[in-house]
């Protein structure tokens, strides 16, 4: 039997690789890092997470706490190594991700039926393949994409946050503090007056930004961004309260030298085990290099701030996914052709985990002569995959996991007890899904030749 193609080896591609070898099955893992880098990427491992180091909340009444819930009883292998390689985020699943990404790379590499290749792929490959190139396709794939969906593929911007040396914060000025006083202190926070917002707001404003490449300036959809990652100067532009409502909000943050809320408020959370160095949360921009340093410096606290990463912006591209794949996330003209991860329009880190964990588990079921098969709507990872598939929206954006994809409970259920209520149902759904897969078995029942072959 003909070895698995996946073609990209980031969160999805990896989690969809492991999948499938671990049924017993061959695989090769296309990677065209470092042969041909991303403006994002900064090394060559696999699963390398280039924006936040969050996988969100891990609270089990919370959306990530229970879509994280549903990958480990599918089975997911990437949840383990991120708990593993974590790092003090609070309530979160937040990774030190160099170590991540580097136990992610020894997982694949050693594993048997796993063969990683390094180099540009510009052709999606005949026979049984995931598609999992991410949002920094190369552009000659994407143009192999855009032939066979015969669409013309979406494209938005990107923004990547600020990363700081944490010996070179004043922590005199920066507290460190959970919201309400509640857990562990594992933030950061750098208070601000209003005189020091307001002057703030205004440096955003007036500073320079990176031009766009060539490639991003041609783009017809060159300034849409992402309503999700928005660029700090863009949600300023909206209005000078618009970060003191998003993600410079005070809100049950008492700052210890006055014990009030300071009139705003930039978190920095840890972005490494060893706690030397932290990123800015919610804080993406396209500044450039210069004027950003000047204004992150000018800030309380980070007059003589180091910065191992600087914020930038770059393009991602996405499906039209409701027009070219079934909700199981195979294209629909091309059996045994999966796509997974943050260009079929799932956004976030776990639910790009979650499309490589589906995607894998259907191409099982493939090889294995059944019929794919899709979670239950009753369950966040079933909900966003129909809802990539199914969204009636003219003008489809990318989605993250929520409960508002759910279908409402029956019977009704009060406000204060619903998110409890989504998980109890999540759970319940999840389970019997796994057990119709045959998950519950060790080892499923395979195919004569495939038999022969191992």
């Amino acid at each position: 039997m003909e070895a698995v193609a996946v073609i990209g080896a980031g969160l999805a591609g990896s989690e969809a690789a492991l999948q499938i070898a671990g049924a017993g099955f061959d695989v090769i893992l296309h990677e065209m890092r470092p042969v041909v880098q991303t403006a994002a990427h900064q090394t060559a491992h696999c699963a390398e997470l280039v924006c936040s180091n969050s996988l969100g909340s891990a609270l089990p009444d919370r959306a990530g706490g229970v879509l994280q819930a549903e990958l480990r009883v599918l089975g997911c292998q990437l949840l383990p190594l991120a708990e593993k390689n974590s790092v003090p985020a609070g309530a979160a699943l937040a990774v030190d991700r160099l170590l991540f990404g580097q136990a992610v790379t020894a997982a694949i590499e050693a594993h048997p039926r796993i063969e990683l290749r390094r180099g540009e792929l510009a052709a999606i490959p005949d026979g049984n393949c995931i598609v999992a190139s991410g949002p920094l396709t190369s552009a000659a794939l994407a143009m192999a994409i855009q032939r066979l969906t015969g669409t013309d593929h979406l494209a938005f911007f990107d923004a990547i946050a600020p990363v700081v040396v944490a010996d070179s914060l004043d922590l005199e000025v920066i507290f460190a503090g959970a919201r309400w006083g509640t857990g562990e202190p594992d933030y950061l926070n750098i208070p601000l007056t209003k005189a020091e917002y307001d002057t703030f707001v205004d440096g955003l404003l007036r500073a320079d930004k990176h031009e766009m490449k060539d490639f991003e300036a041609a783009d017809p959809r060159a300034k849409q961004f992402f309503e999700r990652c928005l660029p700090v100067e863009v949600l300023a532009a909206r209005g000078r309260e618009s970060l003191r409502f998003g993600p410079l909000r005070p809100v049950g943050l008492d700052d210890p030298r006055s014990g009030r809320w300071p009139w705003a408020v930039l978190q920095l959370r840890r972005e490494n085990a060893l706690g030397t160095l932290y990123n800015l949360v919610g804080f993406q921009t396209n500044l450039k290099y210069g004027p950003q340093q000047e204004l992150l410096r000018s800030l309380p606290g980070m007059q003589n701030a180091e910065f191992v990463r600087l914020g930038s912006m770059h393009r991602n591209t996405f499906l039209n996914s409701p027009q070219v794949l079934y909700s199981t996330l195979e294209f629909r003209r091309r059996p045994g052709l999966f796509f997974a991860g943050q260009i079929t329009g799932m956004e976030g880190y776990l639910g790009n985990i979650g499309s490589g964990l589906l995607a894998g588990l259907n191409m099982v079921q493939r090889l294995l002569g059944k019929e794919p098969a899709t979670p239950p709507r009753e369950t966040l990872l079933g909900a966003l995959t129909q809802h990539v598939a199914e969204s009636p929206s003219p003008n489809f954006q990318p989605m993250k996991a929520e409960f508002g994809l759910l279908p409402p409970l029956v019977p009704p259920v009060k406000k204060a007890l619903r998110r409890q209520a989504y998980a109890a149902r999540s759970a319940a759904e999840m389970a019997g899904f796994r057990h119709n897969l045959g998950l519950d078995t060790a080892s499923p029942a395979l195919p004569e030749d495939h038999a022969n072959h191992l």
